[in-house]
């Protein structure tokens, strides 16, 4: 039977921010039947999701050995991300997210079985498993973004951070599931068969996700366009200090981390008694470690702030790559293993919480693409780098290399880029009046000037603030913001604001958040005189020269 709908009514909500504050367990998410079956569907991506990644890392060491073919298996799995991760967050955005999600599993299962008939017809080179590895990162880059807009819908804001860290867990419980599931299937079947079961999960993934009956809302002013949404999407991390900061620290504690699982496959050969059983087993303890890692969060929250938890997970992190460089056997590198998915969850977690917060529904997608393009490129370059340092030096030398800058560039990146301590209200508001033209223009650019009068002794000050303005502004995807200053009068300032069309004019008005009606309040201060304001829209007319 279908579940119902997500439920948005404010009633509602009051009482499950209510219930919420008396209830700060990790698993409390899971009392929610959408997210506990969506996360489900979550948990069935990620163990196919490793599975093939598994498969496609040995398959290349059984058709070449040299570490920079095996390193790029991760950079072909990842790079799609980096290079489609804006336009999937903004047809996640615009589009319907439960079609859009159900079309990215299938997606997903058509690549495996393309694997499934390469393998069996024994066409295989290492040039072509990492296309058909694209292939499939094609389809992380598709599903990561609208599931990440999708987990906010279904859990307070109370419960998120537990949320994202459940997402942690499925992501690190199908570290240890996938791994020995395809190990099995390799040893028992063959390769070719890893992907046949990938293909199968991924269409049963899809038939879950179609018992999810989400109300998709149609916005009254119709769709964006693609290339507007994307502009829109990057105006807004680009003005947002909070998620500079946070796509800083992520790209690099990425970069420097994933030389260990770009290298795994080889740090685990040279194991004694190293093979497929202890590539498994080591991904397996990684994932262990992220998973027990999840039951104390909450309560690290608590007591550390979340900048001393990103430093703390890089150096165990750094230790981790560092001890896994010269473990001699597979009981030294096991819990090596463990405490960097002890690493990975705090400092993912923590940051992932951070660019949550710091994003209005409206964009989010968006949002969370451009910070999984962070992790995914930063991550592919790495992949790359960090091989390339292995074919000319050792692996012992690239780890070592790897641990020791990521811990000073990550401490360098705390002390020059700090979050704002004080978090912006988000909330939507309608404080804002939508203006009604006579004759809406059909075509061309909209230009709106606000005329303020200013005490010219202020004029330093409000100059200052309208910087403010100019950031709000662009945030909500206007194209161009200035600020003019009468030479003959020196106390009148015009605020002139450009926008795409007279339909993006009033999607700004959809966009103005609490922390935005406090904005217009503090410019507001600064108006001299009982008239408001005067505000002026005009179109801009093209003009053709002959």
């Amino acid at each position: 039977m279908p579940f119902p709908p997500h439920p948005h009514k404010a009633a509602e909500a009051a009482t499950t921010e209510a219930s919420d504050a008396n209830s700060l367990s990790p698993l409390a998410p899971l009392t929610r039947p959408v997210f506990r079956m969506l996360w489900g569907t979550w948990l069935i991506a990620n163990i196919c999701m490793w599975m093939n990644d598994v498969a496609a890392a040995w398959m290349m060491t059984s058709l070449t050995t040299s570490p920079i073919w095996v390193a790029l298996v991760q950079t072909a799995a990842t790079l799609p991300v980096f290079l489609l991760g804006l336009p999937s967050g903004a047809l996640a955005d615009i589009l319907d997210r439960r079609r859009y999600f159900i079309l990215t599993q299938f997606w997903v299962a058509a690549v495996a079985l393309l694997l499934c008939l390469t393998i069996l017809w024994g066409v295989m080179t290492p040039p072509l498993l990492l296309a058909l590895t694209f292939a499939n990162g094609i389809g992380l880059a598709m599903r990561w973004p609208v599931f990440s807009a999708i987990v906010p819908e279904l859990v307070s804001r109370t419960q998120l951070p537990a949320a994202l860290a459940l997402n942690g867990v499925a992501m690190n419980a199908s570290r240890i599931i996938g791994p020995l599931v395809a190990g099995a299937v390799i040893a028992s079947a063959g390769s070719a068969y890893v992907f046949v079961l990938n293909a199968v999960l991924s269409v049963i993934a899809g038939f879950i996700i179609m018992r999810w009956r989400r109300e998709h809302k149609p916005n009254p002013l119709g769709r964006e366009r693609l290339t507007s949404a994307m502009r829109v999407g990057m105006q807004f991390v680009a003005q947002s200090a909070r998620l500079r900061a946070v796509l800083l620290r992520i790209a690099l504690f990425f970069f420097h981390s994933t030389a260990l699982m770009a290298l795994l496959p080889l740090v685990a050969r040279n194991l004694h008694g190293g093979g497929a059983g202890t590539y498994t087993l080591l991904l397996a303890s990684m994932g262990s470690g992220a998973i027990v890692a999840v039951l104390f969060l909450p309560r690290l929250r608590q007591v550390l702030p979340r900048d001393t938890l990103v430093t703390s997970g890089t150096m165990l992190q750094a230790a981790a790559t560092a001890v896994m460089a010269f473990a001699p056997n597979s009981y030294v590198a096991m819990p090596a293993m463990f405490l960097g998915g002890v690493a990975w969850i705090s400092t993912a977690n923590s940051l992932s919480v951070s660019a949550q917060l710091a994003l209005p529904d409206w964009v989010r997608a968006r949002g969370m693409s451009i910070y999984q393009m962070a992790i995914m490129g930063a991550s592919a370059l790495g992949a790359a780098l960090w091989g390339q340092v292995a074919t000319l030096t050792s692996v012992q030398a690239s780890l070592c290399a790897a641990a020791v800058s990521g811990v000073l560039t990550m401490l360098l990146a705390q002390r020059l880029v700090v979050d704002r301590s004080i978090e912006e209200d988000l909330t939507p508001s309608r404080e804002f009046k939508v203006p009604v033209a006579a004759a809406p223009p059909e075509t061309g650019h909209v230009l709106v000037t606000i005329e303020y009068r200013i005490d010219p002794a202020q004029g330093d000050d409000f100059s200052a603030l309208m910087q403010e303005s100019r950031r709000s502004r662009l945030r909500q995807g206007a194209l161009k913001w200035e600020l003019v200053r009468d030479i003959g009068d020196p106390g009148r300032y015009i605020e002139h604001i450009t926008d795409e069309s007279w339909t993006d004019h009033l999607r700004r008005f959809d966009r103005v958040t609490a922390d935005d009606v406090a904005l217009r309040e503090r410019k507001l201060a600064f108006h001299r005189g009982d008239v408001p304001p005067v505000v002026t829209r005009y179109v801009i007319e093209s003009t053709i020269r002959t």
